[in-house]
């Protein structure tokens, strides 16, 4: 004897839309987040744009033209790798320096570009690329201020950029120098045209400019090869930082770091590490 079991029509409606409902969840929970990481492999803000944290006084490095427009070997350099990562809507943002790494870090900015050294204390908040840039570090005073050495700033106020490794190095080596920070070098030059601040302590670079612009001197020239500047990028980036390393690498090997260096920094100390290997001799230590 067979048993008949009744199905009611409600209850078969129901399974069916229930069925219905979870495959179309299925679906719609895989798809988009597929077709996200497609188009935006490296995860930027914008899938087809970098956002860029950077300064906009830090000639030859990162600053803006008379027109307001990002220029400088940072900024070329960063773009032409950029466009080797199929990225080439590229977008300069300046901040304070101090305002950088936090930014990038919270994801206000895809990648902070700006001779930014690379430190273990700044890789406790950010990743970087791998390095592309080093060089030295530069002491602007007046001619009339007395100080002739670096031993000449004890008991002086020395100006400093908030942040930066200039910061960090004189800290720890001009103890007795009674520090002054400022958001930026436009604001420590200004400072010591006025006498309020006795010396500046800045990049080498920058300091050539300001040096021709405002009759400063320098009075001591430092080299700095141990903290290579890098781009920033927050932490779990790896794609991005990946393909920001491979694209470094690809412009330092056919030589275009190499062209964007004697461009912006004509006459200066070039590191071999970054020329083609073809040009680097056994042992390559920059000097001055």
């Amino acid at each position: 004897m067979t048993k008949r079991v009744n199905f009611r029509p409600g209850a078969v409606v129901a399974v069916a839309v229930a069925a219905l409902l979870a495959l179309s969840g299925c679906a719609g929970s895989t798809s988009p987040a597929s077709s996200g990481a497609a188009e935006n492999p490296y995860g930027l803000i914008q899938a087809d744009t970098i956002r860029v944290a950077s300064l906009g006084d830090a000639k030859p490095y990162t600053f803006a033209d008379s027109q307001g427009n990002f220029t400088g070997f940072d900024v070329e350099l960063f773009k032409d790798v950029a466009h080797r990562a199929g990225v080439d809507n590229v977008v300069f943002t300046g901040q304070d320096f101090s305002a950088i790494l936090p930014a990038v870090a919270n994801g206000q900015f895809d990648v902070g570009v700006a001779a930014i050294g690379i430190t273990d204390k700044r890789k406790q908040t950010v990743d970087f690329s791998e390095g592309y840039l080093a060089g030295y570090l530069t002491v602007l005073t007046t001619k009339d201020s007395g100080i002739k050495d670096v031993d000449g700033l004890a008991g002086k106020r020395l100006g400093v950029v908030q942040g930066t490794l200039q910061e960090a190095y004189a800290v720890k080596n001009f103890p007795s120098a009674n520090l002054v920070r400022f958001p930026d070098n436009n604001s420590a030059i200004a400072a010591v045209n006025s006498g309020s601040a006795d010396a500046h302590f800045l990049d080498y670079e920058a300091a050539k400019a300001y040096k021709e612009q405002h009759g400063l001197v320098s009075v001591a020239d430092i080299p700095s090869f141990d903290a290579p500047a890098g781009f920033a990028v927050a932490k779990g980036k790896d794609a991005f930082k990946d393909a920001l390393n491979k694209g470094l690498a690809s412009a330092m090997e056919d030589g275009t770091w190499k062209k964007l260096y004697q461009k912006w920094f004509p006459g200066s100390p070039m590191p071999e590490q970054y020329l083609p290997k073809a040009e680097q001799t056994a042992t390559p230590a920059p000097s001055k």
